[in-house]
């Protein structure tokens, strides 16, 4: 029970929002599967480092619930996939660790679905902990509870910390003060292979840089702050070995479920385009709709054809109905609010209906309210940082302090 009085003690309201959250999602994750038919996927990285702490007092709170003595048998059924192209330290960490918990380690050394479907065939298994957060790849679709995917062999996917930011792992992981693989104090801030994975540049360190001298054989060494001090969670995939997205990049950025596109090679050939303008203010005529104004006139100054403007009041289905008819009708659509610095969690709910999503957290989003307010858009909800999941682009631009919000052919606009 220290896991649960560390973050009661660490006076993080939103830590212990998210914990208290999670730990309901493990408490009805026991409810209604027996110890032997549930599983812990562990792979050593920080997401499941945390996970392994929230069973821990998980199991602990179900013992005292059911009145079991201290020493009961509790061990948590573990499964880690062991592959050729992990680092070494990841390997011995998970070891250390499933030694120091006295984890019920199962070890497989095939692929993820093979491994499972061997696994389940012998020893049946209802419901897999998984510490998958949104952001995630494989994260697009998924709830709390989520089935496993056709073609997969049958089991209930639990995501506890499915809602967790990068700064929320950190903090959990920090306030507990338990161990974590020692890759993340080299500056590494996410884990896959040793083949596509790099310290953070975002946390190197230039001054801590050893001199050349190759008369005593030593060259310059690169020196990295630990994972914990990267202050912008967008950048937690910066040490992926692929393209990440620049701040000022002024075409398509991260996707928020989906394949990034190339959004310039089709500009020759859009020609109509709709502008919608939010809020109940501008119908009143308590303010004047000076951006869709300016949008209209740059819009014909550029070639274009402005074939609808509209007012739409701050009503999700008011909304939902006229993106829904212009986003059919226009090659683009543009969107704004009439008054305030960020999107309209309204114009967002209006988007995700017309076309037939939810609305997820967004975590890179996320952070970009974080760099603009600081911690006044802390809290459990963030409704602001929530996106249409899966048609969701970030559009990046330097004289921009957050990103455009890109759903299809339809452009939000702050």
């Amino acid at each position: 029970m220290e896991i649960c009085r560390a973050v009661d003690a660490s006076c993080d309201r939103r830590l212990q929002a998210k914990y208290k959250h999670a730990m309901f999602v493990i408490d009805r994750t026991l409810a209604l599967y027996r110890p032997d038919e549930v599983a812990f996927s562990f792979n050593g990285g920080k997401d499941s480092t945390v996970l392994l702490h929230l069973l821990r007092a998980g199991y602990a709170a179900l013992k005292s619930k059911l009145s079991l003595p201290a020493d009961a048998e509790d061990r948590i059924r573990t499964i880690y996939f062991e592959g050729p192209d992990a680092f070494p330290e990841i390997d011995s960490f998970t070891y250390e660790t499933a030694q120091e918990y006295n984890l019920e380690l199962e070890v497989l050394r095939q692929d993820f679905k093979s491994g499972l479907e061997a696994l389940l065939k012998n020893k049946p298994i209802k419901a897999i902990f998984l510490g998958t957060r949104i952001g995630d790849p494989n994260a697009v679709g998924q709830e709390q509870f989520s089935p496993s995917s056709t073609g997969w062999p049958p089991f209930m996917r639990v995501n506890p910390i499915l809602d967790w930011s990068y700064r929320d792992v950190w903090a959990f992981l920090l306030a507990c003060k338990v161990p974590y693989c020692k890759l993340y104090d080299q500056g590494y801030t996410s884990i896959g292979s040793v083949h596509d994975t790099v310290p953070n540049e975002a946390l190197y360190i230039d001054s801590s840089v050893e001199e050349d001298c190759p008369e005593l054989g030593l060259s310059r060494k690169k020196a990295y702050k630990p994972a914990y001090l990267l202050r912008d969670g967008r950048l937690e995939r910066a040490g992926r070995l692929r393209k990440q997205p620049r701040k000022d990049y002024q075409g398509p950025g991260v996707a928020n479920g989906v394949e990034n596109t190339d959004t310039q090679a089709n500009v020759d050939t859009l020609y109509a385009a709709s502008v919608l303008s939010v809020g109940d203010e501008l119908l009143r005529g308590d303010m004047d709709d000076q951006m869709g104004t300016f949008l209209s006139k740059e819009l014909f100054s550029l070639g274009w054809t402005v074939t609808r403007r509209a007012v739409v009041p701050n009503d999700v289905d008011a909304v939902a109905e006229e993106i829904e008819q212009r986003s059919s009708a226009s090659d683009i659509v543009l969107v704004c609010g009439g008054v305030g610095p960020l999107h309209c969690d309204v114009t967002l709910a209006g988007v995700a209906k017309a076309f037939g999503v939810r609305l997820a957290p967004d975590e890179e989003f996320e952070e970009y309210l974080r760099q603009l307010v600081g911690d006044n858009c802390a809290g459990d909800q963030n409704a602001m940082a929530r996106l249409p999941e899966g048609i969701t682009e970030l559009l990046h631009h330097k004289r921009l302090s957050i990103p455009v919000i890109k759903c299809r052919n339809v452009f939000v606009l702050s």
